[in-house]
Protein backbone atom coordinates (compact mmCIF):
# COMPACT_ATOMS: atom_id res chain seq x y z
CA UNK A 1 0.00 0.00 0.00
CA UNK A 2 1.15 3.47 -0.85
CA UNK A 3 3.18 5.20 1.88
CA UNK A 4 1.94 2.92 4.68
CA UNK A 5 4.21 0.83 6.90
CA UNK A 6 2.92 -1.85 9.33
CA UNK A 7 4.37 -3.61 12.36
CA UNK A 8 2.71 -5.55 15.21
CA UNK A 9 -0.75 -4.22 14.39
CA UNK A 10 0.40 -0.60 14.19
CA UNK A 11 0.69 1.39 10.99
CA UNK A 12 2.19 4.70 10.01
CA UNK A 13 2.08 7.04 7.07
CA UNK A 14 5.52 7.55 5.51
CA UNK A 15 6.74 10.84 4.06
CA UNK A 16 10.01 12.17 2.69
CA UNK A 17 11.76 15.40 3.69
CA UNK A 18 13.79 16.79 0.80
CA UNK A 19 15.30 19.37 3.16
CA UNK A 20 16.56 16.72 5.61
CA UNK A 21 17.04 14.08 2.90
CA UNK A 22 15.33 11.39 4.95
CA UNK A 23 12.13 9.41 5.25
CA UNK A 24 10.02 9.88 8.35
CA UNK A 25 6.79 8.57 9.77
CA UNK A 26 4.27 8.96 12.53
CA UNK A 27 2.05 6.26 13.96
CA UNK A 28 -1.40 7.72 13.32
CA UNK A 29 -4.41 7.69 15.61
CA UNK A 30 -2.72 7.57 19.02
CA UNK A 31 -2.65 10.15 21.79
CA UNK A 32 0.93 9.01 22.46
CA UNK A 33 3.44 10.28 19.90
CA UNK A 34 5.48 7.66 18.03
CA UNK A 35 7.87 9.11 15.44
CA UNK A 36 10.67 7.49 13.45
CA UNK A 37 13.01 8.26 10.54
CA UNK A 38 15.73 6.90 8.31
CA UNK A 39 18.00 7.91 5.44
CA UNK A 40 17.15 4.67 3.62
CA UNK A 41 14.13 2.38 3.52
CA UNK A 42 16.12 -0.16 5.54
CA UNK A 43 16.92 2.44 8.24
CA UNK A 44 13.29 3.62 8.23
CA UNK A 45 11.95 0.09 8.75
CA UNK A 46 14.45 -0.57 11.54
CA UNK A 47 13.64 2.68 13.36
CA UNK A 48 9.88 2.05 12.96
CA UNK A 49 10.18 -1.40 14.52
CA UNK A 50 12.41 -0.05 17.30
CA UNK A 51 9.92 2.77 17.99
CA UNK A 52 7.01 0.31 18.30
CA UNK A 53 9.04 -2.04 20.51
CA UNK A 54 10.08 0.90 22.70
CA UNK A 55 6.44 2.07 23.00
CA UNK A 56 5.27 -1.42 23.97
CA UNK A 57 8.08 -1.76 26.52
CA UNK A 58 7.22 1.61 28.10
CA UNK A 59 3.57 0.56 28.36
CA UNK A 60 4.63 -2.70 30.00
CA UNK A 61 6.93 -0.92 32.48
CA UNK A 62 4.13 1.50 33.39
CA UNK A 63 1.63 -1.36 33.56
CA UNK A 64 -0.54 0.43 31.00
CA UNK A 65 -2.43 -1.08 28.11
CA UNK A 66 -0.99 0.08 24.75
CA UNK A 67 -3.33 2.32 22.79
CA UNK A 68 -4.92 1.08 19.61
CA UNK A 69 -5.03 3.33 16.56
CA UNK A 70 -8.59 2.70 15.51
CA UNK A 71 -11.12 1.81 18.18
CA UNK A 72 -13.73 0.63 15.69
CA UNK A 73 -16.38 3.31 15.97
CA UNK A 74 -17.22 6.71 14.60
CA UNK A 75 -20.90 7.48 14.55
CA UNK A 76 -21.36 3.86 13.49
CA UNK A 77 -19.68 0.65 14.62
CA UNK A 78 -17.27 -0.71 11.99
CA UNK A 79 -15.02 -3.10 13.90
CA UNK A 80 -11.33 -2.54 14.47
CA UNK A 81 -10.07 -4.12 11.25
CA UNK A 82 -12.55 -2.42 8.94
CA UNK A 83 -11.96 0.93 10.66
CA UNK A 84 -8.21 0.55 10.22
CA UNK A 85 -8.55 -0.47 6.56
CA UNK A 86 -10.87 2.46 5.89
CA UNK A 87 -8.48 4.87 7.61
CA UNK A 88 -5.53 3.56 5.57
CA UNK A 89 -7.50 3.88 2.33
CA UNK A 90 -8.56 7.41 3.22
CA UNK A 91 -4.91 8.33 3.88
CA UNK A 92 -3.94 6.82 0.53
CA UNK A 93 -6.65 8.89 -1.18
CA UNK A 94 -5.69 11.94 0.92
CA UNK A 95 -9.25 12.44 2.19
CA UNK A 96 -10.76 12.28 5.67
CA UNK A 97 -12.16 8.98 6.93
CA UNK A 98 -15.58 10.63 7.14
CA UNK A 99 -15.37 11.51 3.44
CA UNK A 100 -14.16 7.99 2.62
CA UNK A 101 -17.09 6.40 4.49
CA UNK A 102 -19.51 8.85 2.89
CA UNK A 103 -18.21 7.85 -0.56
CA UNK A 104 -18.34 4.13 0.31
CA UNK A 105 -21.94 4.36 1.51
CA UNK A 106 -22.87 6.46 -1.53
CA UNK A 107 -21.32 3.87 -3.88
CA UNK A 108 -23.10 1.02 -2.06
CA UNK A 109 -26.48 2.78 -2.20
CA UNK A 110 -26.06 3.39 -5.94
CA UNK A 111 -25.43 -0.35 -6.47
CA UNK A 112 -28.64 -1.37 -4.64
Amino acid sequence: MKNIMRYKGYWAKIEYSDEDECFFGKVEGLKDLILFEGKSVEELKKDFKNAIEHYLEICKELNEKPQVQCKGSLNIRLGTQLHSKAKIKSEEKDISINEFIKQAVDNYVKMC
